[in-house]
């Protein structure tokens, strides 16, 4: 089950993903370190990552997986992040969305979701989170 498509993005997100990487919130590197370097199940994860016209917090090319974490910049913006769901499942891409809180204070939940997500990427029966 190897996916790999390459989606589209636009180039001047390259510059803005960097400085995102760069000042990453404390739930993102919370995550971070339990997903890098292929530490869930083998998958490889990068973050912040330009995808259309976009920027998703991570993802996995195999699995054409985003997770995004939604803190404080998503208040007041559940339409918005409801169109670019829709773009980017127009384009394969599965989108797993967890809150700040939940991975501050139940990583391993947020981790064991993840991992059944992906079990059921494997098996066919994927649906978003």
């Amino acid at each position: 089950m190897r996916r790999n498509k390459i989606i589209p993005y636009r180039q001047d997100l390259k510059l803005k993903a960097r400085e995102l990487r760069k000042n990453s919130t404390l739930s993102e590197v919370l995550l971070w370190q339990e997903i890098k370097d292929k530490k869930l199940l083998g998958f490889q994860f990068h973050r912040q990552v330009p995808l259309l016209d976009y920027i998703v917090d991570f993802y996995c090319h195999e699995l054409q997986l985003a997770i995004e974490i939604d803190g404080d910049s998503h208040e007041n913006k559940g339409s918005y992040d409801k169109k670019r769901q829709k773009e980017l499942e127009a384009y394969g891409v599965c989108v797993v969305r967890f809150d700040d809180l939940d991975v501050k204070k139940m990583i391993r939940y947020v981790l064991n979701e993840i991992a059944h997500y992906i079990h059921n990427i494997d098996s066919g029966s994927a649906t978003p989170l």
